[in-house]
């Protein structure tokens, strides 16, 4: 409950200040919610593939990890 709690308190002011950059940048309303809680739409196309290298390489540590940790359970 606590980390949830903390992620609330650390959620909101960032959506608050990324809606007011917006609302300051000249977009409306709509397009600053749009953009603040669908972030995919307003990514480059260079930031795109960088996110899904890094979500690959995420998804490989973790089967790496945990065929690690099955090996050294095996052996012990």
């Amino acid at each position: 409950m606590k980390i949830f709690g903390i992620t609330v308190l650390i959620l909101v002011p960032l959506v608050v200040i990324t809606l007011g950059m917006d609302i300051l940048l000249g977009f409306d309303l709509d397009n600053s919610i749009k953009h603040a809680f669908n972030p995919f739409l307003v990514q480059d196309p260079a930031e795109l593939i960088l996110f899904l290298i890094l979500l690959v390489f995420l998804v490989f540590s973790f089967f790496y990890r945990k065929k690690k940790k099955g090996n050294t359970k095996g052996q012990q």
